[in-house]
């Protein structure tokens, strides 16, 4: 039998393509990678995925997108380039921690000329053998010194136990209008321009004698996408879904199918998705016999350029912190998107009323929404969260502290100055079966003349000046 054999099935909008030749059930849920912003240093998403190569022998595929904003260019014969190297260690777990592989890559990117929020894109396939490993990525700035490792871990099957198997899903994304190939995704979230997305994953079946069953599905996981409500107002009641944040116990199912498979060998399946609204989803596929296995994969779509800043409607959104609901509803209600671009001006440069100085602050503030994105994104944009509204209008507290369930933003050195003091509370921990901090500002009428104070700082221009 040719394992390489390829065929093609359309169900109800929902395509795959099959290429390929007695316990409880397994779910394992990924969610790819979070963002880990440290200013300075390399941005770094890493996924993993294991794999059997067609003639049987175990494969690591490894994928790390490297933002080119987050690098050091330099200039070298006439061009920007960073010089950045990419260490790559794999152990395994089961084996004190015996090095399996171990390789290094040094590599020069030049800078591009449009966007430098994107993404270099690292990937490599590595040899590697069965069980249970960690993979490490270090990735070295040479031209600023500053380094950073990402960790992954993963599972291979042994070729050998004749065991059915099923692989973690990895997931590619396409930009229909600007880029016509597959390009790897390794995060949680995903911007919203792109538009297309490919879950591939492959199942080893060593046995013809019965044919396997495949399901799979899409969900719509029922998650809170609104704006974090004024610091003033009273707290949120726990029967909300802005107060529980996400509900996995409520889910929609918005595409599902099956497939019985009939040869014997490594088979690989792709399920293809368009044009998927903002939120979060859970993509699941799993073997229905006796020994069920089940693997999904976990994302949230956001806005187009998340987590960064480009069309004039996402440049409006984040005014809710410093406009009042009037002002913001007729902003938004703006359907041109020059007329409306024009307004955001008009309305920076009407209340600082000095054009270069209207300029610096309105890059502090977008540069805080986007470090809000990068540091406190969960099933939302982290811009909408209670940690973000706060680090927007104020910045980074002067200290932190953390205790179970509680976390407590100081911006004064004095301990004992309320006025000075943000108190956050998590309605439930992050966890296997939750995975997000999900923290809520303990909200107090007493944060009027607060509020009220710090955004006459950002539109008198003063907040060039002091935070506070």
């Amino acid at each position: 039998m040719d394992p390489l054999k390829v065929i093609y099935i359309i169900l109800g909008g929902l395509s795959f393509i099959i290429t390929g030749c007695a316990q409880n059930a397994n779910t394992h849920i990924q969610r790819g990678s979070d963002y880990k912003f440290k200013a300075g240093y390399p941005e770094v998403q890493l996924a993993t995925v294991g794999f059997m190569s067609p003639d049987n022998n175990p494969k690591i595929n490894i994928t790390a997108n490297i933002v080119y904003g987050s690098l050091t260019f330099k200039e070298i014969n006439n061009q920007q380039q960073s010089n950045i190297s990419v260490d790559i260690v794999i152990k395994a777990q089961n084996e004190g921690n015996k090095t399996l592989n171990k390789k290094h890559y040094d590599i020069e990117i030049e800078k591009p000329i449009s966007n430098i929020n994107q993404s270099y894109i690292f990937e490599k396939q590595l040899q590697t053998t069965s069980g249970p490993q960690k993979i490490y990525a270090t990735i070295t700035d040479k031209n600023s010194g500053k380094k950073i490792t990402r960790e992954a871990t993963i599972s291979i099957p042994n070729p050998n136990n004749n065991k059915k198997n099923l692989t973690n899903i990895r997931v590619l994304g396409k930009d229909t209008d600007t880029n016509l190939s597959w390009v790897p995704i390794t995060t949680y979230n995903i911007p919203s321009r792109i538009d297309s997305l490919l879950f591939r994953f492959q199942i080893t079946n060593y046995s013809a004698a019965n044919p396997l069953t495949i399901n799979a599905q899409l969900m719509q996981i029922k998650s809170d996408n609104s704006v974090a409500r004024p610091m003033f107002f009273s707290n949120y009641s726990s029967a909300t879904i802005e107060y529980t944040g996400i509900n996995y116990d409520d889910k929609n199912v918005l595409k599902k199918s099956s497939r019985k498979l009939y040869d014997k060998g490594n088979v690989f399946i792709e399920f293809r998705f368009e044009q998927l609204g903002i939120g979060n989803y859970r993509f699941k596929a799993q073997t229905q016999n006796n020994d069920q296995i089940v693997k999904a994969r976990d994302f949230g779509v956001k806005s187009k350029n998340y987590p960064t800043l480009q069309t004039p409607r996402e440049l409006a959104r984040p005014l809710i912190y410093l406009m009042n609901d009037e002002n913001y509803e007729d902003l938004l209600a703006i359907d041109n998107q020059d007329s409306l671009k024009t307004a955001i001006d008009k309305f920076w440069l009407k209340k600082i009323g000095n054009k270069v100085k209207a300029r610096k602050v309105l890059k502090k503030y977008y540069n805080r929404v986007e470090e809000a994105n990068k540091q406190f994104s969960n099933f939302k944009e982290g811009w909408k969260t209670d940690p973000g509204m706060v680090y927007i209008l104020f910045g980074p507290p002067v200290f932190v502290q953390n205790t179970l369930g509680e976390m407590k933003w100081n911006y004064s050195n004095n301990v004992v100055n309320s006025r000075r003091t943000f108190i956050f509370n998590q309605p439930k921990i992050n966890n296997e079966s939750f995975p997000f901090d999900h923290y809520l500002l303990q909200r107090n009428q007493s944060y009027y003349s607060l509020a009220f104070q710090q955004r006459q700082l950002w539109l008198s221009g003063l907040i060039l000046q002091r935070n506070f």
